[in-house]
């Protein structure tokens, strides 16, 4: 499977399957939050088309819930067309954002654009001494496994495959942790903190997780 349509409106999912269906791409429809969460664990789509405006949970918040879990593209699909709403979903982290109503032509287009760049670099390590195997979720680094937590190996992954992206403390939280609401302000420090001793455990030279004060954290190659 390659896409995972997350729409509740059957009119507006039957469009979307024949236009990408139409241009050779697997797709797969889940009408509720809770299908398209089995669908992320048991298949592992390489993106995700998501509504907002779901029966059983807001869009924004299953969002949160898939990114703790899969390294899919996810876009927004919705009639939410807001300046507000499409920037909070770009900030969260959307690769990106569609409004309704939509050209099937167009849809497929950037459906099948964004496939082909996470093809050509899903993940492309800014430095060789860091690898990851998202498939069995972890990271190693000149050639040893870093013994890392589920929020760690979510957060180093994370500023990898964003080199020199600047995030700040809410949007890690917002990308990494499957709660973010019940963490506390410091949560994100604290994990970078152990990430940099477990790098440093390994490397001593190395520092790729950067600070920049007043405003995040990047990871810049080294």
């Amino acid at each position: 499977m390659q896409v995972l349509l997350v729409e509740d409106e059957p009119a507006i999912a039957d469009a979307v399957l024949y236009a990408l269906e139409s241009e050779g791409v697997a797709c797969v429809w889940a009408s509720t939050g809770e299908a398209a969460l089995r669908h992320v664990r048991d298949s592992a789509p390489k993106m995700v088309l998501l509504d907002i405006g779901l029966p059983d949970i807001n869009g924004l918040d299953l969002f949160r819930q898939i990114r703790a879990i899969s390294n899919a593209s996810i876009v927004f699909l919705t009639s939410r067309s807001s300046e507000i709403d499409q920037v909070l979903g770009l900030e969260l982290g959307a690769d990106d954002y569609i409004t309704k109503p939509f050209s099937p032509r167009v849809l497929s287009a950037r459906v099948r654009l964004q496939l082909r760049r996470d093809t050509t670099s899903h993940f492309a390590p800014s430095t060789t001494l860091f690898q990851a195997d998202e498939d069995k979720r972890r990271i190693t680094l000149r050639g040893q496994l870093l013994d890392l937590s589920r929020y760690e190996y979510g957060l180093l992954l994370l500023l990898m495959q964003n080199p020199s992206r600047i995030y700040n403390r809410e949007q890690l939280m917002q990308l990494v942790w499957a709660s973010p609401d019940e963490s506390f302000d410091r949560t994100v420090d604290t994990h970078i903190k152990v990430l940099r001793q477990k790098i440093r455990a390994v490397d001593a030279s190395l520092n790729p997780i950067k600070t920049h004060r007043g405003v995040g954290y990047s990871f810049e190659p080294q």
